[in-house]
C-alpha cells in the first residue's frame, strides 16, 4: 500500500474528512514518526508493531565493479518487529494469495 492509497482508504473510511485533510493527517503521523526514530526514540503501535533503530557497524566491503576494498562506516538503520496480533493475522490468510518463492523441495520429487 502506497501513502496516496492510504490517504484514499482513510478517506474512505471516515466520510466527513476531507481528503486534503486525510493527506495532512497521514503526513503528520509520518513526520511524527521519522521525527521519533531521529531523535532515538522507540515507536510502539499495540497490535500493530514497533519501530526501532539498530546499530550496523562499521566493516570492510569491496566495490563491485573494481573489487577494491572500500570501508563502510557505522550506521543507524530503522528496524520494524511486528506484534503479535499482525503475525497472527499474517499467518491466518489463505496460503494460495501469496506468492511462492518456487524453492519448495516437495517439488523436485
Amino acid at each position: 500500500m502506497t501513502k496516496s492509497e492510504l490517504v484514499a482508504q482513510l478517506a474512505l473510511r471516515f466520510p466527513k474528512l476531507v481528503l486534503k485533510d486525510a493527506d495532512l493527517v497521514v503526513k503528520a503521523m509520518l513526520d511524527a514518526m521519522s521525527e521519533a526514530l531521529a531523535t532515538n526514540h522507540r515507536i510502539e503501535i499495540r497490535g500493530f508493531g514497533s519501530f526501532a533503530l539498530n546499530c550496523r557497524p562499521a566493516r570492510v566491503g569491496r566495490n563491485p565493479k573494481s573489487g577494491k576494498r572500500v570501508q563502510v562506516l557505522e550506521k543507524w538503520v530503522p528496524h520494524f518487529k511486528p506484534g503479535k496480533e499482525l503475525r497472527e493475522r499474517v499467518n491466518k490468510k489463505e496460503p494460495q494469495l501469496r506468492k511462492t518463492s518456487g524453492n519448495n523441495s516437495s517439488d523436485s520429487l
